[in-house]
């Protein structure tokens, strides 16, 4: 990794630390704003991007919940309608048994920028 890069990521770790709960608020509220629309969300928020209703309406789930949606999606279905609007680009494993992992661009991204800032730290 060019120092460049090691420098870059180093600052963006500070400024995504520095005021964790405001980035993760920020967050949540564009994840509702993009999927509120989705067989999944408006289940229990009924279109709504309100961060508290989703706090109190959806539940803390295992991969086993949403593994009938990820089938539908494998099976040909669009994922817009049903998890989330952002096009997928592949499945991964979570470890253990094989699992679909539903992967979009922008998480593939955000995964690849993860993994040039530790690399270096862990190996």
């Amino acid at each position: 990794m060019a120092t460049n890069d090691y420098e870059s990521g180093l600052k963006m770790m500070e400024e995504l630390t520095t005021d964790a709960q405001q980035i993760q608020d920020q967050l949540l509220g564009e994840i509702l704003s993009k999927n509120a629309e989705t067989e999944y969300l408006q289940g229990f928020l009924h279109g709504q991007t309100d961060k508290q209703l989703f706090k109190k309406n959806v539940p803390i789930v295992t991969y086993e919940h949403l593994k009938p949606y990820i089938d539908r999606i494998a099976n040909g279905e669009a994922s817009s309608d049903i998890l989330l609007v952002e096009p997928l680009t592949g499945s991964g494993t979570s470890g253990g048994l094989p699992k679909l992992v539903p992967t979009t661009a922008e998480s593939a991204h955000k995964a690849a920028t993860f993994n040039k800032l530790y690399r270096p730290v862990m190996i």
